[in-house]
Order: C-alpha cells, then structure tokens, then sequence
C-alpha cells in the first residue's frame, strides 16, 4: 500500500493543485517500510491524478482540494482524506492508527470546516472561497472560483515563447486538449483563463514563469559517476533523456554537465522559469 502526502518542508502542503512535491509512504501491515519525496513532475499539462497513479499511490492525504480534483482522483481509485496539518510523518501515521482528524474541506459548497462554518463563503453562483488565498482559503486556489470549475472542458491553443518561437499547438496536432478546470491538472494560469470562458470564445495570455511552470528548483539538479549510468557515454550536454528511480518509474531529465568521470542533469521540467504566451480557444464544456 502507497500513501501519499502533499509536501513541504515537512508539513503537509495545503494547496493540492499547487503542490510541488509529495511524500510517498510504502505501508505494510500498518506499518511504514520506507518513504521518499517525488516530485509532480512540472504540474498543469500532466494531471496531479496521473502523476499520483503513475506512483501506484492508494492513498491521498492533503489540506485543502477541490470536487473537480476529487473527482480525477476517484477515477484512478485514490481514497482522499483531505483538510490534515502539521507534519506529514505523523498524518501517516495517524491515518494508519485511525486516528488522523482531518476535515473534508473542498469547493462544492456541501462540507464544512471542524468548527461548523462553510468552506465557501461567497455567492455560489461566483464559485468557491471569495477570500483571498493567503487568508487561509481551504480551497487551494482561486483559479477555481468559476463558471468552469469542475467542468470538463475542450480547447484548442498555441503557445509561443517571448520571441514568437511556437514550442506548441493542439491545432497543429488538430486534436483538442480536454481536462477538468480547477482540477490541478493544467498550469494555473492557463487554469485561470479557461475558468470564465464561454464556448466559442478566444483569448491571449502572457504568464510569468510563477503562473506557469515556476521556477527551476536547485535540489532537483544532480550529479551521478559516468560509470554507475549504463549508456551515459553516448550522452551529452543538452540532451533530454529518461531515466528511472528507485522503484522503475521514469523521470525526463536535462543533461547540463558531462566529463571523463561525472554527469550531471537537472529533473526540472524543461519550462521552468520562463515565460509563456498561449493563445486559448474554448471549442466546448461538457
């Protein structure tokens, strides 16, 4: 059995959509065998749910998170406990005792925060959490205060860095890009634009490396012996290669340092810290 914990620094991350690494507890017998710290994996175009599958991950624990992420999660047979604080480690170990007292905070205006008053304060109409996020939304984030949340929808769009350069495009593909909106699974500008959009509608966005796929993390650049890397002789500078971790899963990697003896690579997602324009064009909500 997998268990898997929103993480930071220790702490359980409250933000499920913006989560950038989870703690990932193997547990047999109701006791825990070992851990490690994974990454999402650049989170926005892969979705938190496929990434947490992919894992082979049973359990989720968590702050606050939204229906729509509920949802994805539930389609892969992940059970959530959601609303949890404080130290990842004993949630884990709570939850495996029975006794790990968690809300079940989200944004479809039925549950409740422990002390009685709802999770979503505003109009419904207008979504969830009119609060602002640093105020302690339970929700996540405010990009799923919309029309859209929840919802599945269907666009086309074209992304283009600050020079025009295309680095991608649904139309050239011709095939739309279907998710759920305020679910985590897209970067949450591109979340934020599709939240309010009308069928037929289009849209141009400029987002900040912090909208989009954030900055490059230091911890996630490494550096292993030439030799204990079969193939990495054929490697060089530049080059985008797989490799696999400790339980077989693999991870994109950059190759950014290669000598007679050592290599190095950076696991951040290729797009972190720059800035990214999309042209968005809602075809339809289901």
């Amino acid at each position: 059995m997998k268990i898997a914990v929103t993480y930071d620094q220790g702490e359980v991350f409250q933000h499920f959509g913006r989560t950038e690494y989870f703690k990932v507890y193997e547990v047999d017998n109701g006791e825990i065998l070992s851990f490690e710290v994974m990454s999402s994996n650049g989170q926005g175009h892969g979705a938190l749910a496929e990434v947490l599958a992919g894992y082979g991950v049973d359990v989720l624990i968590c702050g606050g998170i939204g229906g729509g992420a509920r949802q994805a999660l539930a389609a892969y047979g992940i059970e959530v406990c959601a609303g949890a604080k404080g130290s990842t480690d004993k949630a884990v170990k709570a939850y495996l005792a029975g006794t790990l007292e968690a809300s079940e905070e989200s944004c479809d205006h039925h549950h409740h925060h422990e002390d009685g008053h709802a999770c979503c304060g505003g109009d419904e109409e207008e979504g969830c959490c009119g609060h602002d996020e640093e105020e302690g939304c339970c929700c996540g984030t405010k990009e799923k205060a919309g029309k859209n949340a929840g919802k599945t929808v269907k666009v086309h769009y074209r992304g283009t860095f600050n020079d025009g350069t295309q680095f991608d495009s649904s139309y050239d593909r011709g095939q739309t890009l279907d998710f759920v909106c305020g679910a985590g699974m897209m970067i949450r500008g591109f979340d934020a634009a599709v939240m309010n959009m009308e069928p037929g509608e289009e849209t141009d966005i400029h987002l900040m490396p912090e909208e989009a796929y954030g900055m490059p993390d230091p911890r996630m650049i490494f550096s292993v012996p030439v030799a204990q890397l079969p193939g990495a002789e054929g490697l060089s500078a530049g080059m985008r290669v797989y490799l696999t971790d400790e339980t077989g899963r693999p991870f994109a990697v950059t190759v950014t340092e290669k000598d007679d003896t050592m290599i190095t690579f950076d696991a951040n997602h290729e797009m972190a810290g720059k800035e990214l324009n999309f042209h968005i064009e809602l075809v339809e909500v289901l």
